[in-house]
């Protein structure tokens, strides 16, 4: 299984970004999927996670209103949309796969599979 980011890059605050992520190797229509992120000097952080079987969604409190996850179980990819981008958005952001629960989890330990990472960095 390999996850793939792209669509990161420089934005000024207040921006947009949209960046991506395509699997392969199994289908994503059955799986969990998340996106975390880590600026440097800071632990790895939840972002936000897409369920399989009724598309919810969670999101850590920091982006609620601005970032939307949404999923494309045809294309076997996710999308992550960044609005109102801030500085403190800036890090490396990372897609994931849970294989296994059902309900949407915010610990990394439950994402098996993990993208390269993408970075986003966003002046101020």
């Amino acid at each position: 299984v390999q996850l793939q980011a792209s669509g990161g890059g420089l934005v000024q605050a207040g921006g947009s970004l949209r960046v991506s992520c395509t699997v392969s190797g199994r289908t994503i229509s059955s799986v969990n999927m998340g996106w975390f992120r880590q600026a440097p000097g800071k632990e790895r952080e939840f972002v936000g996670a897409i369920g399989w079987i009724d598309n919810s969604t969670s999101y850590t409190d920091s982006v609620k209103g601005r970032f939307t996850i949404s999923r494309d179980d045809k294309k076997n990819t996710m999308a992550l949309q960044m609005n109102s981008l801030k500085p403190e958005d800036t890090a490396v952001y990372y897609c994931a796969l849970d294989p296994l629960m059902i309900t949407l989890e915010t610990d990394p330990i439950h994402f098996k599979y993990w993208g390269q990472g993408t970075q986003v960095t966003v002046s101020s």
